[in-house]
């Protein structure tokens, strides 16, 4: 058995245990909340939950209560540290969320879960958007019928959004330019992998990394490659690139996709090389410790659960909006994973 059908194989294994894990909660708190309800036909995540202090209160109490959907671009371990940061943030409140995310990056059914919460008249809107250009319409629509929507990870700028919950890209990826720069002592080959070509947060990140290290260094990108949110489309751009330059001296994955396919690989091939990529997912954390992962830079995502439910609640009492709440970003190394989280 070849190792893309091993890792196929592992991946889906792993896939299918945390889908099993999210619908049986999900099915769970359905039965307890709002009875049993029909799924979906289309593979995706769906759940809600209610975190409510007058969860035994009257009627009239239950009338307060506002209902949040949070929309991901795809199931992934990342989004479940989100999920349970904003279900903590939410405890004080007469909340209930509703959790949507495509079993894997699918623009189609994220967009057909953003209409069926505005079907829904939702109190709010939290989405990490796949195409900002594609949702622009969709979160105007929402706005139009009294549904105010926060972003967060990635922006629509040109939207009626009521905010931006995120950091800078292009400067995201300067800082990535520096730490292969440190990393490299300035010179090298380095491979880089991403998940949408035409995506803006991978484009601008990619950006500011080609241009530090065209300025200031002599590292070659050797190749670029893109997996569209497909995870063994993802091991095979990197098998397929640790084969043609194999004397490569670092990888960058540039989404958290990348970085998950990335570990896999490093384990089974024994890879001792350079990795460096964005965002401190429960994956990357341990891979930091383990010696797979390098450095990453992190874009606080741990303050992300208190802020959306923040500006969502904000929003919600139709407070001024905030605009771009810029979480700012930072690089995490093995001896600060050890010490600090």
């Amino acid at each position: 058995m070849g190792l893309l059908m091993k890792l196929s194989i592992a991946r889906r294994e792993i896939l299918f245990m945390r889908m099993i894990k999210w619908v049986t909660l999900g099915t769970l708190m359905l039965l307890v909340l709002t009875g049993c309800r029909s799924s979906a036909s289309t593979p995706e995540v769906s759940y809600s939950t209610s975190s409510s202090p007058n969860s035994t209160s009257s009627n009239t109490k239950r009338a307060d209560m506002l209902t949040f959907g949070i929309i991901y671009p795809m199931a992934h371990p990342f989004y479940e540290m989100i999920t349970d940061s904003i279900e903590i943030a939410s405890k004080p409140h007469p909340v209930q969320l509703i959790v949507k995310a495509p079993d894997e990056i699918n623009l189609e059914q994220q967009m057909r879960m953003m209409e069926t919460l505005i079907t829904q008249r939702v109190s709010g809107i939290a989405i990490d958007p796949i195409d900002p250009i594609a949702f622009e319409p969709l979160i105007n629509k929402a706005v139009q019928a009294g549904i105010p929507v926060i972003c967060f990870e990635s922006d629509v700028p040109n939207s009626k959004r009521y905010s931006f919950i995120g950091s800078d890209p292009l400067q995201e990826g300067t800082l990535m330019g520096q730490m292969i720069d440190h990393n490299l002592k300035g010179r090298g080959m380095i491979m880089i992998e991403g998940s949408m070509s035409g995506s803006p947060q991978i484009r601008q990140r990619l950006q500011g990394l080609e241009q530090y290290l065209k300025l200031n260094t002599e590292i070659q990108v050797l190749e670029k490659k893109y997996h569209n949110g497909d995870n063994e489309k993802a091991i095979t751009d990197l098998e397929s690139m640790i084969n043609e330059h194999p004397h490569f001296d670092a990888l960058v994955p540039l989404d958290i996709v990348s970085s998950s396919n990335a570990i896999l690989v490093w384990k089974s091939q024994g890879l001792k090389r350079y990795a460096m990529t964005f965002g401190l997912t429960p994956e990357v954390k341990e891979a930091l410790l383990n010696g797979q992962i390098n450095a990453v830079v992190s874009e606080n995502e741990h303050l992300w659960g208190n802020l959306i439910i923040e500006q969502l609640l904000a929003a919600a009492k139709q407070a001024t909006p905030t605009g771009w709440i810029d979480t700012g970003f930072e690089e995490i190394k093995q001896e600060e994973m050890a010490n600090n989280y």
